[in-house]
């Protein structure tokens, strides 16, 4: 099936079994630049623990999917116990284009925004659902009819991120890069495959200074599967883990750079600039004929380290908030 059959009224209802083929084939037309796969969806919706159906507002004419809005809240709190009860989230919605301006779009979306706020949800972000985002924000370029809708529905901007990507066929270690490397293992520093117990402190390092979804998302890695390998850390002195840079963590994609951190009393040491390139060489070791991620400030010293290592901007994404007064 390739669109919306027959006509008759739009019905919107939650999701329910038997929806899933269909909600990704219409998702594939109403948002042809970022198709979903049938695992990416199980991992991202199916199976987070705050997923309810009651929240995916599903478009239906007759008997085709022509629409969704997701709307999630925390039920499970990330680490700890608060599930954030004032915070909302919309990771996604789309409409067919067949049936667009027509009101669907802004009917799915404000049935979501009313049952997030009949939970009490008074603030609610779109796309930036850690950790079960598919993007970090809007890329208005790209989807400018959905800008206008949000828009219009009193979301606003908060902040920018920017997705980057690099080649890497013919890539090889600077030698400056390998200079510094080389001086700072003179001062004591360590670089390498983390060991079983140095996951200890690359975890507390994670979760204390970088915030509670990149220690889940590092487990979750090598939880399913990923190799030791895929992680350079760097030891000070003393031996602290101090920083670290990975591949591969997120759903298992080895040309996905990330998530890579130094501590902040070490910055402005070269560490960053060594560990990510040592990571780099390894991506290139394992095959990989390129590096990308999705979300970083694009004026941020780590935006300005990925430009001086080779990466370009290809995607850019506005973070955007609703807020209501109580």
């Amino acid at each position: 099936m390739t669109g919306p059959e027959g006509g008759g009224p739009v019905r919107v209802r939650g999701f329910v079994a038997g929806d899933g083929a269909a909600l990704l084939a219409a998702w594939a037309r109403g948002a042809p630049y970022d198709p979903v796969t049938r695992e990416r969806f199980r991992r991202h919706v199916l199976l987070d623990p705050n997923f309810d159906p009651a929240g995916l507002h599903v478009a239906v004419r007759g008997g085709t999917v022509v629409g969704a809005a997701y709307g999630v809240r925390r039920t499970v709190p990330v680490v700890g116990s608060d599930l954030e009860p004032e915070q909302g989230w919309v990771p996604f919605f789309f409409v067919d284009p067949a049936l667009r301006r027509n009101g669907l779009g802004r009917r799915l979306l404000t049935g979501v925004l009313d049952w997030l706020a009949g939970h009490g949800r008074t603030r609610v972000d779109f796309a930036s659902y850690t950790p079960h985002y598919f993007l970090p924000g809007l890329d208005r370029d790209t989807y400018p009819d959905a800008a206008r809708l949000l828009t219009e529905l009193d979301f606003r901007p908060r902040a920018e991120a920017v997705a980057m990507d690099r080649g890497l066929v013919g890539y090889r270690v600077p030698d400056a890069v390998r200079e510094r490397a080389a001086a700072l293992a003179a001062e004591g520093y360590r670089f390498g495959t983390p060991r079983d117990d140095d996951l200890m402190g690359l975890l507390r390092l994670a979760g204390d200074a970088f915030g509670p979804d990149w220690p889940q998302t590092i487990r979750h890695a090598l939880d399913t599967g990923a190799p030791l390998d895929r992680i350079v850390t760097a030891h000070d002195p003393s031996g602290r883990v101090v920083g670290w840079a990975m591949h591969g963590a997120y759903e298992g994609l080895t040309e996905r750079f990330g998530p890579f951190g130094v501590r902040a009393d070490q910055r402005g040491t070269g560490l960053g600039k060594v560990l990510l390139h040592l990571v780099l060489e390894r991506m290139r070791s394992a095959g990989a004929h390129g590096a990308w991620f999705l979300w970083t400030g694009e004026r941020s010293p780590a935006g300005r380290l990925y430009r001086s290592a080779g990466f370009a901007t290809t995607r850019t994404f506005q973070i955007l908030r609703r807020e209501v007064r109580p």
